[in-house]
């Protein structure tokens, strides 16, 4: 075999070293019109080799010849999925799609296209993201990550010059076309304030002084009633709802062992992202290699240009949605005379007003005007459990400083260049851009680091106790959300002096643990990242310490910790742990359920609607039940079921003989009360729902949790949030289509990492969507089918690896102009 494919690398290894050459005798250019003249207008070039499941690995002499790469490969995948956020970020989503249509909520939590347009055509008309390109380092972009979105958007450019698109979702629209630099910046911005402004969307949008006629959400109009004050308790649960990680359509786990735990003394990861299964917030698979510069392997963000969780020869890293809260609010007293106005210190500041005109498909263009304060923008709402009404004396400013924030990117480039857990922290530090994860990493040498390392406004304790109104003494404790009287100058937001931009916390601050057995986060707070070495002494913006774990943490921390205990680990034991499937909700309450099941009077429970359902069956059921959601188990949707009407009707006082102890944090609350009353009524309408829909109670999950992909029904396993499944799966029921037809989100890009002493990293991944969403590309449904089977891809990452492939595919890639 080896004299064989000697030959093989050979020729494929000179031609891209050919192409690499000619690549760099040409000079840069940048993607659109407006970036060519400033570059001088030159050629992109670069190497795409296709290995198997179409990944891409991307081979360029420098950064932007790197971007232009790999806006090439994603457009080639993704082309409609990428056009459809270039629309939103541009404020035209009315323009092509209707004012009253709702966007995918992968840019913000806009509830409609005319919301989203008012926002997002504000941004780009205050010329914001221009402001953040121009500034410089470390505060702005570094000139290589410029470089990378430039020739991003000349890649994606020439892949539209150069090919048809075929995808139904956009061929032939009018709303496919050339992007700019500024419009990957643009989308970047967007992830950055997906926690904070990009989730107030409706209500910076909608929020307009008292006496406003004739715009949806206003305070008052003449002659209306003034809105009632928020109260102050609910306004606390709303918050803490709002803020609430379990609720995201966005999570995930992650666990890195140490070299004590492992067989070979090395480090191992396993990172396993939860994260929609449709639209623009989806993972991107590929390497990206500069000779002698960088060579990582990962997912991105689509519209991305680097590497967002990946591995190289030395450290692989992977993230989850953190608790931290990413903003507060500044509650205005405002100038008796102007309700437009607002008082600091006694004096009156305007507001600035910023008003958008939005063209709407077949209507009148629509203009709003929002209003901005030196802390941000003015809000109605965070949610419809929290108004937040503009009244003649008060109004609410949010502030979100990772709208200032364009360093994400850098971050994840710099921790692709990484040569351990250290250099990851450095990377960290250095650049201070991530807006709402945790990092979970491990390296070759054996180091762990899980560190909360990201972008949040500096509220101490102390602060929200000096400075909190009536409405943050409620709401900071509950959910970390500080709302600060901001008529006082002396309640400003300070800074740390390790920070690179004012007003946010500097890296020494963060929770961070480093070279524990075990680091794992299953997006509960940094308090149990090890449970036998708990971190303490945070702010409460970070997080909770001593509270109740989610089921998926307490779920996550028995598996790993027993994991770390057993030792000799290998990635083998990460991919295992990836499809173990184990049901922490069945173990704690299957057999007391099946117990009060068998229990009921004859067989007998009173449904919701007051019916007398026969539930006999439905006892030994649960009592049978493998308490797994594999996709053979049997008993796993009737407990599924069961349970989500359980948990949803019976609060976790009454649900729980053993309540909650911070001194047992894992194994509390526990022992399930068989005398709650809500017990028999959930099995009752659990039971009679599966029968109404004419599925056995017994029926295997595959059958009915599944995905249809050419035609097929693929079964999928894993489970849900209330269930503290590690393969988490959220799927819409509908009992119409077999129980639960389609995956909204879950399991997404998973990568196990190790390394055995070579200078290849052992790694398997998988994204369980595969790479195209294009229902006639190859890649459409593959990785797809392997993870309904729970197969693993092996990761091509050496040289030799990559040109060995018997699905190689060399493409040599380069503007034509």
């Amino acid at each position: 075999m080896h004299l064989s494919t000697r030959p093989i690398l050979r020729r494929v290894a000179l031609a891209g070293a050919a192409l690499l050459a000619a690549t760099a005798a040409m000079p840069q250019a940048a993607a659109a019109t407006d970036d060519r003249a400033a570059a001088g207008g030159g050629k992109l070039s670069a190497v795409i080799r296709y290995t198997e499941n179409g990944i891409p690995h991307i081979l360029a002499r420098d950064y932007a010849q790197l971007g232009f790469g790999t806006g090439w490969a994603q457009a080639a995948d993704q082309v409609c999925v990428l056009a459809d956020g270039f629309v939103t970020v541009a404020g035209e989503r009315s323009r092509w799609f209707g004012a009253d249509a709702a966007p995918d909520f992968s840019l913000s939590s806009a509830t409609k296209n005319l919301s989203s347009d008012l926002y997002f055509k504000g941004v780009r008309e205050s010329g914001t993201v221009e402001k953040l390109l121009a500034t410089p380092a470390p505060a702005g972009p570094t000139e290589d990550l410029k470089e990378l979105m430039r020739g991003w958007a000349a890649g994606y450019n020439a892949w539209l010059a150069q090919n048809k698109v075929t995808d139904p979702a956009c061929k032939g629209a009018g709303w496919v076309h050339p992007v700019t630099t500024a419009d990957v910046a643009a989308r970047g911005f967007a992830v950055s304030v997906l926690g904070g402004q990009g989730r107030g969307v409706d209500g910076i949008t909608t929020a307009q002084p008292p006496g406003a006629a004739g715009t949806p959400g206003t305070a008052g109009t003449p002659g209306a009633a003034a809105p009632a004050a928020t109260d102050p308790a609910a306004a606390a649960e709303a918050a803490r709802a709002f803020f609430d990680t379990a609720r995201y359509d966005m999570g995930s786990n992650a666990v890195a062992f140490a070299g004590s735990t492992t067989s070979n003394g090395r480090g191992l990861l396993l990172g396993n992202p939860h994260y929609p299964w449709q639209g623009g917030r989806r993972f991107w698979q590929f390497q990206q290699t500069i000779p002698g510069e960088l060579n990582v392997s990962g997912a991105s963000l689509l519209g991305t240009a680097v590497v967002n969780i990946g591995f190289n020869d030395k450290v692989a890293w992977s993230h989850t949605v953190a608790t931290g809260t990413p903003v507060n609010l500044h509650q205005l007293a405002l100038d008796p005379a102007d309700p437009t106005a607002y008082l600091v210190d006694g004096k009156p500041e305007r507001m600035t007003r910023r008003t958008v005109t939005v063209p709407v498909a077949g209507g009148a263009p629509v203009t709003r005007t929002q209003w901005w304060t030196r802390y941000g923008p003015v809000v109605s709402d965070l949610g419809a459990g929290l108004p937040l009404p503009w009244t003649a004396q008060t109004a609410y400013a949010l502030n979100d400083p990772n709208a200032a924030n364009l360093r994400g990117s850098d971050t994840a480039l710099a921790m692709g260049r990484a040569r351990s857990v250290a250099g990851i922290q450095d990377a960290l530090n250095r650049t201070q851009g991530l807006p709402w994860v945790n990092t979970v990493a491990a390296d070759s040498a054996g180091g762990t680091l899980f560190t909360q390392t990201q972008v949040l406004p500096r509220i101490t304790d102390e602060l929200a106790a000096r400075c909190s109104t009536p409405l943050g003494r409620a709401t900071y404790p509950a959910s970390g959300l500080a709302v600060l009287d901001g008529s006082r100058g002396d309640c400003a937001i300070g800074s740390d002096p390790d920070a690179v931009q004012p007003g946010v916390f500097g890296p020494g601050r963060a929770p961070t643990l480093q070279g524990a057995p075990y680091a794992e986060n299953s997006n509960d707070s940094a308090w149990l990242a090890n449970a036998d070495r708990p971190l303490t002494g945070y702010e409460r913006i970070w997080g909770t310490v001593a509270t109740p774990r989610s089921l998926r943490t307490r779920g996550a921390v028995e598996d790993v910790s027993v994991m770390a205990a057993k030792g000799r680990l290998t990635v083998a034991d990460l991919q295992k742990q990836q499809f173990a499937n184990r049901v922490p909700a069945g173990d704690l309450a299957a057999a007391d359920a099946a117990q009060a099941c068998a229990a009921l009077p004859g067989g007998t429970a009173t449904a919701s609607d007051g019916s007398a359902v026969d539930v006999t069956a439905a006892c030994g059921v649960l009592a049978g039940w493998d308490r797994t959601t594999d996709s053979a188990s049997r008993g796993a949707l009737l407990f599924d079921r069961f349970w989500r009407r359980l948990t949803a009707s019976t609060p976790a006082k009454d649900l729980w003989l053993v309540p909650f102890s911070a001194a047992d944090p894992v194994r509390t609350p526990r022992t399930l009360n068989r005398a709650a009353p809500g017990i028999g009524r959930a099995l009752a309408d659990a039971v009679a729902e599966l029968k109404a829909a004419g599925i056995a109670l017994d029926a295997p999950l595959g059958e009915h949790q599944f995905v249809v992909r050419g035609g097929r029904r693929l079964p999928v396993g894993g489970g849900t949030e209330a269930l503290g499944v590690w393969n988490k799966i959220e799927a819409p029921w509908n009992a119409a289509a077999g129980g639960y037809p389609e995956v909204a989100h879950g399991s997404s890009h998973i990568q196990a990492v190790g390394w055995d002493g070579s200078r290849c990293p052992v790694a398997r991944t998988l994204l369980t969507y595969s790479q195209s969403s294009n229902p006639g590309s190859p890649y459409y449904a593959d990785q797809t089918r392997l993870y309904s089977e729970e197969r693993w891809v092996t990761a091509r990452y050496c040289e030799r690896d990559i040109l060995t492939s018997p699905k190689l595919k060399v493409v040599p890639v380069r503007e034509r102009r």
